[in-house]
């Protein structure tokens, strides 16, 4: 009875990722068993990771992984209370890109991969993209890079050529070049179709936000709101703008109200990172033909999403977990994974030049080969650090911009949320 009610908890205190006497673990003793290695490896949202393992394990075929899929929020949740309980964690996981300095404060919970070979696959990947996976020092490797989300301007053509501009990629690109030239053309498209440019504040502030080097905090975790040189009010302000002038529309991303949108061309440009592409043929089927890309303003050229595999330090495979690691996420797996259902984005340059990269076309753009246009976007992408506390003070930034475009004074909006986002650290 006692040994039962001890692993009850031990399940309620690791939210049901480990349990006492039996199952499927990565533990010496089960390779001493016999001569096959379990692999758990934790991922989340869409990926085409379960059919790679699966070929990994026939080409391995003393390696068994054991894929778990979670939403992003949970398995990030999840992720750190294993990590926190000191047992429980799988020997591989996805970190997301916006949640990966959450988890670089506990260094000592990791396995760091420099010690596993990792610079030696350095020159693989995109500097920026590497960067990021390392602590602030660069001797401290958190995570492999996986895909990436370099961001695009997807434009309607039914919208522009209702407003007499031009359809074609090249004629859109030399249209739309610079800040003023978006503002301009957001203006005669609402002038003339009486549609915004945008479809929310949030786009409209990750226009420039998600391009910043230094945003909410520095490596030492200072706060930088209030520093006179730091730019995220400058985002802010831009949004602002733009709502002034009437080019933002006011549909929540991943809405219904948000997706009949996209269905129905309701706006003209969707400012959005290449795994968007996936997601429009699947939920706005009705818009198929209308959409193109094209590449950003420089001043607006930025990366939203992509992810890491981190390793544990409680693992006893680190070796075999390094080895399916490394292999994962090569350049020309990553091809593989961009060619997927899931269409994860490489942050393997030398990808970029495979034929098969390159003669990709996409019918819900009219046939048009966005691939190129992503990876011309991804080259111009700096390292962002983004701080453990991101989310928490993104939301409550974006907050603020909805107020103001439900008719609250901009800057009043601005200093109550950075007097709510102080209240939070302080906690």
């Amino acid at each position: 009875m006692k040994k039962w009610i001890f692993c009850f908890i031990a399940v309620l205190g690791v939210w049901g990722l480990s349990a006492c006497g039996g199952g499927e673990s990565s533990s010496v003793e089960n390779k001493a068993d016999s001569d096959q290695v379990s692999l758990d490896f934790w991922v989340f949202g869409a990926t085409n990771y379960e059919e790679l393992a699966a070929e990994y394990e026939e080409e391995n075929p003393g390696v068994s992984i054991n894929v778990k899929v979670s939403e992003n929020a949970d398995h990030h949740d999840a992720l750190f209370t294993a990590l926190s309980a000191g047992s429980g964690a799988p020997d591989l996981a996805m970190l997301e890109v916006d949640q990966i300095d959450r988890f670089k404060q506990a260094e000592d919970r990791f396995a760091n991969l420099y010690d596993q070979g990792a610079d030696a696959i350095q020159d693989q990947y995109l500097d920026w993209k590497w960067k990021i996976g390392e602590n602030a020092e660069g001797d401290f490797l958190f995570g492999l890079p996986t895909d990436i989300g370099p961001k695009g301007m997807y434009y309607n053509t039914e919208v522009f050529e209702e407003a007499g501009l031009p359809t074609e990629p090249e004629e859109v690109a030399g249209l739309i070049s610079s800040k003023e030239d978006f503002l301009d053309v957001g203006r005669e498209i609402k002038e003339s179709t009486g549609k915004p440019m945008v479809d929310s504040m949030e786009m409209a502030y990750r226009a420039k936000m998600d391009g910043l080097e230094k945003s909410y905090f520095d490596e030492q975790g200072n706060l930088l709101l209030e520093n006179e040189e730091n730019q995220v009010k400058e985002a802010y302000d831009l949004a602002v703008e733009m709502n002034e002038l009437g080019i933002v529309g006011n549909y929540t991303m991943w809405s219904p109200e948000w997706t009949n949108a996209v269905n129905d061309s309701d706006f003209a440009v969707e400012m959005g990172a290449a795994w968007l592409k996936g997601w429009m043929s699947d939920n706005a089927p009705d818009s198929a033909g209308k959409w193109r890309v094209v590449t950003l303003p420089e001043e607006f050229a930025g990366n939203w999403g992509g992810s890491y595999l981190g390793m544990p330090a409680e693992t006893e495979n680190k070796e075999e977990a390094y080895a399916f690691a490394e292999w994962l996420i090569s350049p020309d797996n990553q091809l593989a994974s961009f060619l997927s259902d899931a269409g994860l984005f490489p942050s393997t340059p030398e990808t970029y030049e495979k034929e098969e990269f390159k003669v990709t076309t996409d019918e819900y753009f009219g046939g048009q080969s966005t691939a190129q246009v992503f990876a011309e976007a991804a080259e111009d992408i700096p390292a962002v650090y983004k701080g453990p506390e991101y989310v928490s003070v993104n939301d409550e930034i974006l907050t603020a911009l909805q107020n103001v475009q439900d008719g609250a004074d901009p800057e009043e909006e601005w200093e109550a949320a950075v007097t709510r986002i102080k209240g939070l650290l302080e906690r």
